[in-house]
């Protein structure tokens, strides 16, 4: 596909500044990458002893085999290198915009990170865990009460149905 082509199936979203038009060479790159995984499989299926080949593999016999590798191989190189250069454009863009380090960095495994909103006041008993606002605080406690009155409703069904069954009993 060209880029004149390519350009036109761009979502907008990712022409409106440089940052995003970074992050959408990265989501490119990451397809680049399946792609070159791809290529060394079947650069490696070529190179095995056409004995192994199994019948539904497909794969070219004598001189085929070896210009299907040369082609697989070139094909790899060129997609390798337009990972290196996307990549390093990336972190090209990362040093002019002076981004630091730990904004980029990964959180620690089972890190949670705060919740939007305000927050509970923390009590002394309280061993510090806690990480909801107090919107899914008010979620939660209007679930349990929302619940409390299906369970309530649910009582006075049975209780209902209960004092009409002796009496239906008796009448018999």
């Amino acid at each position: 596909m060209d880029q004149g082509a390519e350009a036109l199936d761009v979502d907008p979203i990712w022409t409106t500044s440089r940052t995003s038009r970074q992050i959408y060479a990265l989501t490119e790159v990451e397809k680049d990458i399946t792609h070159l995984l791809a290529l060394a499989a079947s650069s490696i299926s070529l190179l095995t002893l056409p004995q192994t080949d199994g019948l539904d593999d497909g794969l070219p016999q004598g001189e085929e085999r070896s210009e299907q590798f040369v082609l697989e191989v070139s094909e790899y190189f060129e997609r390798l290198d337009t990972i290196q250069n996307a990549i390093r454009s990336s972190l090209a863009h990362i040093r002019h915009a002076r981004i630091a380090p730990s904004a980029i960095n990964a959180p620690l495994p089972g890190f949670i990170p705060p919740s939007l909103g305000v927050g509970l006041p923390q009590s002394d008993n309280d061993d510090g865990k806690k990480t909801r606002g107090l919107q899914e605080e008010r979620i939660e406690r209007d679930t349990w009460q929302g619940i409390l009155a299906a369970l309530t409703r649910l009582k006075a069904a049975q209780d209902a149905s209960n004092l009409s069954q002796p009496s239906a009993s008796m009448e018999e």
